[in-house]
């Protein structure tokens, strides 16, 4: 029993009279809580002037909805305190089996009771439900999309009743970017979610995911943002040191990074050869430069070739075998777009104005239905979509669940048609081998 206070505290501005007939606070906190008192009777003691009072009625047992949504927004945050307690204990209790006997009035009024009440009562509710495994959904799901981070927060990162489904549709529904932040720091994160974070193209989300050493991240997602590392380069050292690097980022990574990055890239164990022998070389050239200065600007890049040029250059790194998917990854990492239209020309036997008619129009089952007719990966159609046509992380055609191309052969085979490749092939097309003084002729 709470102690009556000798001033009494004073509550809503409809609580300013006392009860008629019952002056004795007293008997007035007896009455609020003995389950037995008439319903009528305890919603006039929701209305008393002393906060004793109020909050002996919060702790009735017996509290009717009607009373205890008038004690819901009492002025008094000790009185709200008790009522959120209550609350929570209540949406605690309700178990997968409980919920099949509860009228679905109860969790929709539960839930309006979340969404009216104020931060203290949602911050308390979202404490106690965050590690609940059988809770009510409803009333989860209104928590996780609360625009308070401090209450969204222990729901995203904690509660067992998210689904991969209700997080990717939390991203989607617009909340604010520290609830983007919250998902991408979730432990045991899927691929697919980890998807729907980079899509967000929120950059603070996407460098907490990188440090998320549980977070699952498909290669092909690791190669795009190892290639928009450049732009960011916060993300670089979580990329660097994530547990798992798969070969082609890391080879990225060991043509971007600075010295003391491409020291902790190449004391990994788990890098291929080539790729540490790129680490080292790289190293050489960052101790001969000059201090202050970026190894990237010491590439050499290939921005001011021409079509001709740039397919000249394609059709002889093809003759010689060099005409791989780290030659076209490497064009797009340097920013040289016209090399790579060519390369992606030469390799997918098309004319580059079907290649450039694919990146005007920005089109992701375009860039993915000729890639597959070059016969790479769908981990290259991914780069190809970031940096060639300039897609947004959520347009971008993502690997199939075994990393294949999502697309079938009939509807890439559809694609190509719609961009105008033509059977004719190379010979349409690739420039001759130019003599000693003549000029080179745009095909």
């Amino acid at each position: 029993m709470i102690a009556a206070e000798p001033t009494p505290i004073r509550g809503n501005a409809d609580q300013a009279s006392p009860i008629p007939g019952n002056a004795d606070e007293a008997s007035r906190v007896r009455e609020s809580a003995d389950p037995a008192t008439a319903p009528d009777r305890l919603l006039a003691l929701a209305r008393d002037p002393s906060v004793t009072v109020r909050a002996s009625l919060a702790l009735n047992p017996a509290l009717p909805e009607a009373v205890s949504d008038v004690l819901h927004g009492d002025a008094d945050a000790r009185v709200r305190q008790i009522i959120a307690r209550k609350l929570a204990a209540l949406t605690q209790s309700l178990s997968e089996e409980d919920r099949a006997t509860v009228q679905a009035q109860t969790i929709d009024r539960l839930t309006s009771m979340i969404a009216e009440a104020g931060l203290q009562v949602r911050v308390k509710l979202a404490e106690t439900l965050r590690d609940v495994p059988d809770g009510p959904r409803q009333i989860i799901l209104r928590l996780a999309h609360d625009p308070e981070i401090m209450v969204a927060e222990p729901i995203i990162l904690c509660s067992p009743m998210l689904n991969d489904a209700d997080l990717v549709t939390l991203i989607a529904s617009g909340v604010p970017a520290a609830s983007i932040g919250a998902v991408a720091r979730r432990p045991d994160l899927p691929a697919t979610v980890a998807d729907a974070v980079v899509g967000s193209a929120d950059a603070a989300a996407i460098d907490a995911l990188l440090r998320n050493p549980s977070a699952q991240i498909r290669e092909a997602t690791l190669d795009v943002l190892a290639i928009q590392s450049e732009e960011h380069p916060e993300w670089q050292e979580p990329l660097v040191k994530r547990a798992f690097l798969p070969p082609r980022t890391a080879r990225i990574l060991s043509e971007i990074v600075s010295s003391h990055l491409l020291e902790t890239l190449g004391a990994r164990d788990d890098i291929t050869a080539d790729v540490r022998g790129k680490v080292l070389a790289a190293l050489s050239k960052a101790k001969a430069m000059p201090s202050g200065v970026h190894p990237a600007a010491a590439r050499e890049t290939y921005g001011d070739l021409t079509p001709s040029a740039a397919l000249a250059r394609a059709a002889a790194m093809q003759a010689s075998g060099r005409l791989d998917e780290g030659a076209i990854l490497d064009a797009l990492r340097r920013g040289a777009l016209t090399l790579a239209s060519a390369i992606l020309s030469v390799k997918a036997d098309v004319s580059i104005h079907v290649i450039e008619r694919a990146r005007t129009l920005r089109s992701a089952k375009g860039l993915v239905s000729l890639t597959w007719r070059a016969g790479w990966s769908m981990q290259t159609a991914v780069a190809l979509q970031a940096v060639l046509a300039r897609l947004r992380p959520a347009a971008i055609i993502k690997p199939g669940l075994t990393g294949d191309f999502p697309l079938t052969a009939m509807e890439m085979r559809s694609e190509l048609d719609m961009l105008g490749v033509a059977e004719a092939g190379l010979r349409a097309w690739i420039p001759r081998r130019l003599h000693r003084g003549e000029a080179a002729v745009e095909p």
